[in-house]
């Protein structure tokens, strides 16, 4: 683990989980988000507008970004509501945002057929926005939404057939269940999806999407490219499966269990001399076991073995093999455009010895081993922008000491380690509507006011309130602070 000045860290960053809104929905809100509003007239929940302490003129200009709701373009690749799109874009054009962030599904738009890519959606969308001078960071989602029923996205149509007579080409537990939302690493290089291997299958697409906006990102609308590399678009493994029955905080479950990463390892075994090694480890939990209960990830525990070591450097280089292979691919389909990766926050069991969730998740980081700078050599070795996505706190601080969680160090490992290997470095959140404190730490966390090299995000992307509630004042004059601090424009936000 990095060591670094305790007195430099910047303010933790939780998590909190909110579900994106279809835009279909938007003037309505659960019970339970009424009942908060009623809460929060009642002046029971006004900690709001707690007072951003400190100057943010002059500091650096940081662009704003707003994540589109799911939801607008539908199984058809065609755009169910461009007055309500136009309705969107006009209230965040009045908060000043620099632009907005667009998924683009690969279970959209190569739904049915393979090689037949259907953008016609996504085209009149991008159409509207620049109407509104706004920029575009668009993300292609090579992964499902997770959710069910018509505002869920599945991978594309075609992939799930090939799956009924070949359910190895998803990720798979120690009992066999498979993770659907993407495609295992373990076909990256097989020739399994209609003669094309995983990764072909991605640089098509990605191809595709340059030649159909080629114009729109030399005009300058499109600003940014990010490309979805695991499960929820993060580079991970999918180890933590709510559909699996995991809940925080579980350490999760190794996925390496279809039967092309079972070929790797044996042969990483059989490269080493030891065949035996030739198998995920026997002691490791379940979804929901905590490290003290497992013979793999206790204190002492095989995590540190000779197998143990073996194992999580062969784990763990999948990934970031798997991260080579496509950015490689990446570079030529969008020759100069800017590319984003998107790191996850799994930060309960930080303040263990093994970091049990982070290795299951891919990430070789125990307390003895810095698992983050191989990943960040390889993504510094294509020139990407590393989006990490800093969690607000879903969680109660009893809860996260409970699960040995440490957010705040997680946090600050990450972006010092991406920053010392020359990384630009952007995060991804979930704005507040009444916290005025979390807003100020996570401006403190973009821009380190103590960092001797001055460093701070290259832009801050955060994922939208439920509109019922952004049309409250509070919430509005609050966010429209936040982004005239972001922008280097006010000094605080007043209290309310």
């Amino acid at each position: 683990m990095l060591q670094t000045d305790d007195s430099l860290s910047p303010s933790s960053l939780d998590s909190v989980v909110v579900a994106e809104q279809s835009i279909k929905n938007e003037t309505y809100g659960t019970s339970d988000s009424v009942s908060s509003l009623n809460c929060l007239e009642n002046g029971q929940l006004i900690k709001a507008s707690a007072a951003l302490a400190g100057d943010y003129t002059r500091t650096p200009y940081i662009p704003v970004y707003a994540s589109l709701p799911m939801g607008i373009i539908n199984s058809h690749c065609q755009l169910i509501d461009p007055d309500g799109i136009r309705a969107e874009l006009m209230h965040l054009k009045s908060l000043n945002v620099d632009g907005v962030v667009v998924d683009c599904w690969w279970g959209i738009v190569e739904a049915w057929t393979p090689h037949k890519y259907d953008w016609s959606g996504y085209r009149d969308l991008f159409g509207i926005i620049k109407e509104f001078k706004l920029k575009v960071q668009v993300v292609l989602s090579f992964h499902g939404s997770g959710e069910t029923g018509s505002s869920g996205v599945s991978l594309p149509k075609w992939i799930m057939e090939i799956a009924q007579d070949n359910q190895d080409i998803f990720f798979t537990d120690r009992e066999g269940r498979r993770s659907t939302e993407c495609l295992s690493w373990g076909i990256d290089k097989e020739r399994v999806l209609h003669g094309r291997t995983g990764i072909e299958a991605y640089f098509d697409f990605m191809r595709s999407f340059h030649i159909e906006f080629r114009n729109l990102t030399e005009e300058g609308l499109i600003s940014a490219i990010e490309i979805g590399l695991g499960v929820s678009g993060e580079l991970r493994y999918p180890s933590c499966p709510e559909r699996m029955g995991w809940r925080y905080p579980g350490i999760g479950e190794f996925q390496c269990y279809d039967r092309y990463l079972q070929k790797n390892l044996r042969q990483a075994a059989l490269s080493r001399g030891h065949l035996f090694w030739a198998r995920g480890p026997d002691n490791a939990g379940y979804y929901n076991s905590r490290p003290h209960e497992t013979g793999f990830f206790c204190d002492g525990g095989d995590y540190d073995s000779y197998y143990g070591r073996f194992f999580l450097n062969w784990y763990s280089g999948i990934l970031i093999d798997h991260v080579d292979q496509v950015l490689s691919l990446a570079t030529l389909a969008f020759d100069g455009v800017e590319t984003v990766v998107k790191i996850p926050s799994i930060h309960w069991w930080y303040r263990t010895a093994s970091h049990a969730a982070e290795l299951t998740a891919g990430f070789y980081n125990p307390t003895n081993r810095d698992g983050y700078s191989p990943v960040f050599r390889m993504l510094k070795k294509h020139s990407v922008i590393l989006k990490f996505v800093c969690y607000q706190p879903e969680f109660s601080v009893q809860e996260n000491n409970e699960a040995f969680g440490d957010p705040e160090g997680l946090t600050w490992q990450v972006m010092n380690a991406a920053w010392d290997h020359g990384l630009s470095v952007s995060i991804e959140s979930v704005l507040p509507c009444i916290d005025g404190e979390m807003y100020s730490q996570i401006l403190d966390t973009a821009k380190p006011r103590n960092d001797p090299d001055r460093h701070h995000v290259s832009f801050f992307a955060y994922r939208q309130l439920p509109p019922f509630l952004l049309q409250r004042d509070v919430c509005f004059s609050e966010l429209d602070n936040f982004v005239k601090c972001m922008h280097g424009e006010a000094t605080q936000i007043m209290e309310g």
